[in-house]
């Protein structure tokens, strides 16, 4: 057997002896009489070695060519752009396999015919060169083929939902709800001049993202109110601190859309949360304290504002930090905290942070007990998870406004110190109601909690937070209208 096909013969490979054959005698042309056949052989051999990976996790910018199986996550739209010698083409498909995506550029005739064949589920065995593109890694093609046959375990989710984002990807369309926005930034380049930037977190049914807007587009984000659907447009993406993003540069627009798109929450149980989590809690605010601010080490000033937070599970204490300090929550608010740190609280207790990539929004009522992945189906309190909103879904009764108040049970029990059956939902009550707890919320309007529930007083006296109070007066459309305070 001759010195060639000793070396195919040890080949692991997927090309046939006549294509091997071809590239040792095309590597003997090109080392111009360098090299033999035996050390060109030697040469393809090493070269089609390094080209072959585990998978797509494995490519890398440096390799001069590799082969790799991928599943069609998305196709693009066929780009033209001139050329030298004339017009090109270009189309853009997104691959993935079990250990990551990459985009993949398909040119001229197989850019027209991957538009008109290719749909989002299929397999392809890729050959091409990697580099570094203007949005990250891609593939540059040089032979695309179908393989029906093999099975790659990756979910395609619905073009341009979230959850079908992946990095390096443009030209991205996406519609959702927007949950959250903050104000401009400005910054100094490297070449002296002033950026600006903005963020807004948009939602669907699929997920979340954080969306980044450049420049002249940053002040979007300032015109959008929470809870309108948008759609973005020529997005990219990127990645920060291990999750993507979508950006929107000069190319791109956000617009408001007239039909609506809906979010729906996936939570995690208050009693379910461990120190060190990053996770999405909703729930209803049972108090809210002060903003306070305070002086950074570096001597900046900061702000930060406690609230706490109750599900059917339990409840926790929300520091809202910086620009979050400002979100306009309150008790009897239905809030999404998403992008939560549960860490060390006080008294060795935990809490959860809402730093700078968390958002904070307020859900429509009834949302938070019906999130995906809470307690949406734990009625057994006597609450329906789809009707019930606002703290009727955790107090023994509640006044339907958001607002929690002392009751007397069906059985003819009075509530807390009361003297005479009380029903939330009455125009004022005949006789009085005493109600003992601890200030939670100063101000207008003051909130009591005796542990079990939270009432909501009306009064002009000064009271502190942490103070125990009794009051006594009158319950009116679920509020208690103090008469005294002592």
């Amino acid at each position: 057997m001759g010195t060639i096909e000793d070396i195919y013969g040890d080949l692991d490979a997927e090309i046939t002896e006549e294509e091997f054959r071809e590239a040792v005698a095309t590597k003997v042309e090109q080392m111009d009489g360098l090299a033999d056949e035996e050390t060109a052989a030697m040469l393809v051999a090493h070269e089609l070695t390094d080209e072959e990976i585990n998978g797509i996790a494995d490519i890398d910018a440096g390799m001069e060519e590799v082969k790799f199986l991928g599943k069609v996550m998305s196709v693009g739209e066929v780009r033209t752009f001139e050329r030298d010698d004339g017009e090109g083409q270009v189309l853009n498909v997104e691959v993935a396999d079990e250990t990551g995506r990459v985009r993949v550029a398909l040119w001229d005739e197989q850019a027209a015919a991957g538009a008109a064949e290719l749909d989002p589920g299929d397999v392809l065995r890729i050959k091409g060169r990697p580099k570094e593109g203007y949005n990250g890694l891609e593939v540059s093609a040089s032979r695309v083929e179908g393989d029906q046959d093999a099975d790659i375990e990756v979910d395609v989710a619905e073009e341009g939902t979230i959850a079908a984002l992946s990095l390096g990807q443009s030209d991205v369309n996406v519609r959702g709800k927007v949950l959250g926005t903050e104000p401009v930034r400005t910054f100094d380049r490297d070449d002296g001049s002033e950026g600006r930037v903005s963020n807004l977190v948009l939602g669907d049914e699929t997920g979340r993202v954080r969306v980044t807007l450049w420049d002249e587009r940053a002040d979007r984000a300032t015109e959008l109110a929470e809870g309108v659907s948008v759609e973005v447009v020529d997005g990219y993406v990127r990645e920060r601190d291990g999750a993507l993003e979508l950006h929107v540069g000069s190319r791109g627009k956000v617009e408001e859309l007239d039909e609506e798109v809906t979010y729906v929450p996936e939570t995690t149980d208050i009693e379910a949360l461990e120190l060190g989590d990053t996770v999405d809690i909703a729930g209803v605010i049972r108090s809210a304290d002060p903003k306070r601010t305070f002086d950074r080490d570096d001597g900046s000033e900061g702000q930060v504002r406690n609230v706490r937070v109750q599900d059917r599970t339990g409840d926790i204490r929300v520091a809202m930090w910086g620009e979050k300090a400002d979100a306009d929550v309150g008790p009897g608010d239905e809030v999404l905290f998403a992008d939560v740190e549960i860490k060390d609280g006080w008294q060795e207790d935990i809490e959860a942070s809402a730093g700078w990539r968390s958002t904070v929004s307020v859900l429509d009522p009834g949302s938070a007990s019906a999130s995906r992945g809470g307690s949406a189906d734990a009625a057994d309190d006597g609450a329906s998870a789809a009707g019930t909103t606002g703290l009727d879904a955790f107090a023994s009764g509640g006044s339907g406004d958001g607002t929690a108040a002392t009751t007397a049970e069906a059985e003819g029990e009075t509530g807390t110190g009361g003297e005479a059956d009380v029903t939330p939902d009455a125009e004022a009550e005949d006789g009085p109601v005493e109600f003992t707890g601890t200030v939670v919320q100063t101000g207008e309007p003051v909130m009591l909690d005796d542990g079990s529930e939270t009432v909501t007083v009306l009064t002009d006296e000064d009271v502190r937070l942490g103070q125990e109070i009794t009051v006594r007066g009158r319950l009116v459309d679920g509020r208690l209208e103090a008469d005294e305070v002592f």
